[in-house]
């Protein structure tokens, strides 16, 4: 299970949480678990999250734009210095691609929220990988956890994270609606379950929790 206050992961016997030192046990016994949780929630028209994705959007392009103004400064002023053997005009051009790649990014982020659709499917699978990530001076492993839902058009959604948290949410089987925008899945029938993970951001909520700690959005339930 994991804290309510700080989300941090702790065991059922703890009595408080080793991260934030909040009291965990009756802080998660204060109210019962909702019996019935059937259905796609209706809170998914809350401002909130138009609020979020806009706000998500515009980030998006601010951090970009730093990045390219960034990297074009920095390699003109290499280019002057004669840095790695780079002079101008050459270095400024290599600048542009880059600031130009950082912004092309961005606008790919921002148009596949926009076009995204709302739609509702069954996962059919899932699987986990071992995964190697190689650069420059390291060699990373780790698995990857992916969710296969398959729409009720036919089409297949392969959903990838290296958490298992969403992982282990859904099960074979579980209907799914997946909500335009916020390109996260909701579960219909969330009988039982004692966490549900915020569709705008992601984080992990205890059930009985009305909105996301972190984003504030409203929780779907």
């Amino acid at each position: 299970m994991h804290c309510p206050s700080c989300g941090t992961g702790v065991s059922e016997s703890d009595r408080f949480c080793p991260a934030c030192g909040n009291e965990v046990r009756q802080s998660l016994q204060s109210e019962p678990i909702p019996s019935v949780l059937r259905g796609f929630s209706p809170r998914i028209s809350d401002p909130a999250f138009a609020r979020y994705v806009k706000n998500t959007n515009r980030w998006s392009a601010i951090v970009s734009t730093i990045l390219a103004i960034a990297a074009v400064i920095g390699f003109y002023i290499a280019g002057e210095m004669g840095a790695e053997g780079m002079s101008n005009p050459g270095a400024l051009f290599i600048g542009f691609g880059i600031g130009g790649m950082f912004l092309a990014i961005a606008l790919f982020q921002i148009r596949g929220r926009k076009r995204s659709n709302t739609w509702d499917g069954t996962v059919e699978d899932k699987t986990i990988k071992k995964k190697t990530r190689h650069d420059q001076y390291t060699v990373e492993e780790y698995l990857e956890y992916s969710v296969i839902v398959r729409s009720d058009h036919g089409k297949k959604h392969v959903i990838r994270t290296r958490s298992n948290d969403l992982y282990s949410y859904f099960d074979i089987g579980d209907r799914v609606r997946h909500h335009a925008g916020l390109r996260s899945l909701e579960k219909y029938d969330k009988t039982g379950d004692k966490f549900i993970p915020c569709n705008a951001c992601g984080t992990l909520c205890d059930i009985r929790e009305d909105h996301c700690r972190h984003c504030k959005c409203p929780l779907l339930k």
